[in-house]
């Protein structure tokens, strides 16, 4: 599906594009509140502004894909692929990351407040001066993330930096 074709069938009101492929589209400060990408390959698109709110990506491919400024808040982002990608300064406000691979992912300045990170990898992320108010932790993994200046005031947890080797994680997506 070509870019013009998904932006008309979305304004048209359709919400479902599960498993689509994106890859390295431009999405910038687009608004795809809403909508439906769970499986979709999204990896190296420009999502920088985009309002991704309330949106479904579970499962979803976003290697290295560029989310500054964008609005994930009550998303679903359950078993997302994130490895590489840049959300400094997005809003992850009440969004579910369970199970999410966020290794080596650039989160500073980030609002993860009610943030659910439960079985989550984050070794390698940066989290410099990020908002986790609230955030429930559970069971992810902390090792060599740059936690300086996060704010974890309240932060609800049950055990950080348990062993994620029995979860599913991502390997590799292919050729594009």
């Amino acid at each position: 599906m070509d870019i013009q074709q998904f932006l008309h069938e979305y304004n048209r009101g359709d919400r479902n594009f599960s498993g689509v492929r994106l890859h390295r589209v431009n999405l910038q400060g687009v608004v795809l509140s809403g909508i439906d990408l769970s499986r979709a390959d999204l990896s190296d698109a420009d999502l920088s502004g985009a309002d991704l709110s309330r949106a479904n990506l579970e499962r979803a491919n976003l290697t290295d894909a560029d989310l500054v400024n964008a609005d994930l808040s009550g998303a679903n982002l359950k078993h997302v692929n994130l490895i590489g990608a840049d959300l400094s300064r997005a809003s992850l406000v009440g969004a579910d990351l369970s199970y999410a691979d966020l290794r080596s992912t650039e989160l500073s300045q980030a609002d993860l407040r009610g943030a659910i990170l439960c079985d989550v990898a984050l070794s390698g992320a940066n989290l410099t001066h990020a908002n986790l108010i609230s955030a429930w932790v559970e069971n992810t993994n902390l090792q060599d993330a740059e936690l300086g200046g996060a704010n974890l005031n309240l932060l609800r947890h049950c055990g950080m930096g348990g062993s994620l080797a029995t979860s599913s994680r991502w390997i590799s997506w292919g050729l594009h």
